[in-house]
């Protein structure tokens, strides 16, 4: 059982790699950008830099990056259902326990200043989030609709 938890522990964040293609070209704004610098422009800006990909290559990798965004949370919630509700419950509890924990060590770090931006940040991301869920439920019963 530890097993399965760990295995969908590590598949649930699988997610955060996947969008890791960052938006503009690696070198798009000069060499002293500060996307080279540190600055956040996802994680795939030191996967992809070194490459010299042209605008077409950049364009597939960024098309191919977002039709794969979804799969791996598709493979960990069939999986996810498969399991006892109790074992689901434990593990959304385990899963917020955490994330609630690294927010608040980001917090520690940040000055009060930056944790009104970050709590700004966050609240937007939330909003989007629920607008994509409501968009999401629309689509589904659009198409139910159609059947």
């Amino acid at each position: 059982m530890r097993k399965t938890l760990t295995a969908l522990l590590l598949a649930a964040s699988l997610p955060t790699l996947a969008l890791a293609m960052p938006e503009g070209a690696p070198g798009e704004h000069g060499p002293c950008s500060k996307a080279m610098h540190g600055e956040h422009h996802g994680h795939g800006m030191r996967m992809f830099k070194d490459l010299d990909l042209s605008a077409e290559q950049r364009e597939q990798m960024g098309k191919l990056m977002r039709e794969r965004k979804g799969d791996p949370r598709e493979i960990t919630q069939k999986y996810l259902d498969k399991l006892p509700k109790a074992d689901q419950d434990a593990l959304k509890q385990e899963l917020e326990t955490a994330r609630l924990e690294h927010d608040k060590a980001i917090r520690a770090i940040l000055t009060p200043e930056q944790q009104k931006t970050f709590d700004a940040h966050k609240a937007e991301m939330a909003k989007r989030r629920a607008e994509r869920a409501e968009f999401e439920a629309w689509k589904a019963e659009k198409a139910q609709k159609a059947e």
